[in-house]
C-alpha cells in the first residue's frame, strides 16, 4: 500500500499518471489532504467514483494505528500508536484557555540520551522515525481538529526521542508542518538535551523556529548525573554554542529545568549571562523557586 502522506506533489502526479489520470487530479488529491484535511477516500467528491475506488484498494492515508488514547479532566490528550514494524511512540494534545492548541510529538521511538528523570531516556533507542511519520502525529490531530470547526496552532518536538539525534527528518518534518499545515515558524519549538553540532547547524537553518534546551541542572556534576550527553558537551560547550545560535539568528533560546522530587539542586544560576552583549534576546540569569 503507497501512504498518500510520504509522496510529494511531483511523485503524486507520477502515480495518478501511470494510472491514466490528468496531472490536475494531483491538486485536487492534495486539497483533500492538506486544505480540506479529510479522512478517508468516500469524501473526495469532486474524484471520479472509480479513482477512489483505487485510491483505497491501493493507497493509504498514513500508517499511524493507535493503540490507547487517554484523556485528562483537563482535555489534555495522550495516545499511543503503533508503527507498520511493531514499534510504539506517545503523542500529546494540550488545549489551553487561550485558545491555543499544542501537539506534542514524538521524533524517535525509544531515545539514545539516556537521561535519568525521562522514562523514555530508560526505554533505549529502537530507531529514528521519518518525516512522515513525525508530521503525521500533527497531522492526525489538525484533522480532527478541523473537523470540530478548531484548528491546531501549535508544535512541540518534545515528544519520544531527542530531534536533533534525528536531525534531517526533524527538520524535513517542521518543513512540512510549514507548508502542509500552515503551523507558523514561531508557533513550532524542537527541544533538545544539547547536541551541540546540531545547535550550530540549526543556527545557519534560517528557520524561525523556536529553540529549547533541557538544562536542568548549573553544574556539569549535577547535570552529567542526570543528562549523560553532559559529559560529551559540558555546560561551558553547550552555553557557547547557544551563544553562537543568538548572535547568528537574533532569537531567544528556552532553557527548560525539571523539579524532581528529592532532588536538591541550586535554585540560581548565571548561565546566560553573556559578557559584553547588550541585545535584548540575550537572558542575563534565570531564576528558579
Amino acid at each position: 500500500m503507497i501512504n498518500l502522506y510520504e509522496l510529494t506533489r511531483e511523485q503524486l502526479v507520477d502515480l495518478l499518471k501511470q494510472w491514466g489520470e490528468p496531472a490536475f487530479r494531483a491538486k485536487q488529491v492534495r486539497e483533500w489532504l492538506y486544505d480540506k484535511r479529510v479522512s478517508s477516500f468516500d469524501t473526495m467528491k469532486n474524484l471520479p467514483k472509480e479513482l477512489r475506488a483505487r485510491l483505497e484498494a491501493e493507497t493509504t492515508l498514513g500508517t499511524l494505528a493507535m493503540v490507547t488514547e487517554q484523556v485528562s479532566s483537563d482535555r489534555t490528550v495522550k495516545r499511543l500508536y503503533k508503527l507498520p514494524d511493531g514499534q510504539l511512540i506517545e503523542s500529546v494534545l494540550m488545549p489551553y484557555d487561550d485558545d491555543r492548541r499544542t501537539a506534542c510529538i514524538s521524533t524517535q521511538a525509544g531515545c539514545a540520551m539516556g537521561c535519568v528523570f525521562c522514562a523514555t531516556g530508560q526505554m533505549g533507542f529502537s530507531r529514528h522515525l521519518t518525516p512522515t511519520e513525525i508530521f503525521e502525529q500533527a497531522l492526525r490531530f489538525a484533522i480532527e481538529l478541523e473537523a470540530e470547526g478548531d484548528r491546531l496552532s501549535n508544535v512541540v518536538l518534545m515528544g519520544m526521542g531527542e530531534p536533533f539525534h534525528n536531525y534531517d527528518a526533524s527538520i524535513s518534518a517542521i518543513h512540512r508542518l510549514m507548508n502542509d499545515l500552515g503551523i507558523g515558524a514561531r508557533h513550532i519549538t524542537i527541544s533538545t538535551v544539547g547536541l551541540v553540532p546540531q545547535i550550530r547547524r540549526f543556527a545557519d537553518e534560517g528557520l524561525q523556529v523556536k529553540l529549547a534546551i533541557s538544562l536542568h541542572a548549573a553544574t556539569d556534576t549535577e547535570r552529567a548525573s542526570l543528562l549523560p550527553v553532559n559529559k560529551r558537551w559540558p555546560i561551558a560547550e553547550l552555553i557557547d554554542a547557544c551563544r553562537e545560535y543568538v548572535d547568528k539568528t537574533g532569537r531567544r533560546i528556552t532553557f527548560e529545568w525539571a523539579a524532581i522530587q528529592g532532588e536538591k539542586r541550586p535554585l540560581a544560576i548565571k548561565l546566560m549571562r553573556w559578557e559584553n552583549c547588550s541585545k535584548e534576546c540575550c537572558a542575563t540569569s534565570i531564576s528558579f523557586r
